[in-house]
């Protein structure tokens, strides 16, 4: 099976398994380099926005380690232990996504609070661009292997990616609309601060949901 395609509806729980390891793995590898190139761009172009962007890469760097981490040695122990891992994972990528939150809502009061816009964006757009490219695959794939393991923690991790595809809507947006307009340079903070309650309220939810006693682990989307 190659792992750049999705595994068929039948396929094994193994294979299954597998393909979730190597969807953690490209997203590490892939954020931890968004991460760093939109932090290092952001710093010498004085983008907030874009340096933000790039420090919540490593959000979803956290996500993917804890599935990392959930998945490691998934066929071993009892149903009571795998369970245990289940709800750990999901608690901590729902403290992953109120942390998220709370850096972009931060980020976006100081953008407004101190008018600060970047002398260009076209380091946002092409950034942003791609980033759309590869997490709306990522998050897409995600979501059928959550199904498929029937995983309340893999979910989580999917809906970090579709997070990350909102973020990256918003800079790509705000850097073209600011490159045409510059006199709206407030437009991608104010939009900011909307998803980031939309993305607190994700975090929120998961964590009700790991925390419930009558937790399955399951993600609900059979």
């Amino acid at each position: 099976m190659s792992l750049l395609k999705v595994p068929p509806a039948n396929a094994s729980r193994p294979q299954w398994l597998a393909y979730a390891r190597f969807l953690a793995v490209f997203t590490i590898f892939y954020n931890l380099l968004e991460g760093l190139v939109s932090m290092g761009f952001g710093w010498a172009d004085g983008s907030m926005v874009l340096f933000g962007f790039g420090a919540d890469s490593f959000i979803e760097v956290g996500s993917a380690l804890l599935v990392l981490w959930r998945l490691r040695g998934d066929e071993e122990g009892c149903a009571a232990s795998r369970l245990h891992r289940e709800r750990r994972a999901a608690m901590g990528i729902g403290i992953l996504f109120v942390l998220l939150a709370l850096g972009i809502g931060m980020g976006a009061v100081f953008q407004l609070a101190s008018r600060h816009h970047p002398g260009t964006t076209v380091p946002g757009l092409l950034v942003s661009t791609l980033s759309l490219i590869f997490m709306f695959w990522l998050w897409k794939s995600k979501q059928r292997t959550a199904k498929a393991l029937d995983s309340r923690s893999l979910e989580g991790d999917a809906a970090c990616s579709f997070a990350c595809i909102q973020l990256s809507a918003v800079l790509f947006v705000g850097s073209l609309v600011f490159l045409l307009i510059p006199a709206l340079w407030w437009a991608d903070a104010m939009a900011a601060l909307v998803l980031s309650a939309f993305i607190a309220r994700e975090g929120i939810s998961g964590l009700r949901a790991a925390m419930n006693p009558d937790f399955s682990g399951g993600c609900g989307c059979h």
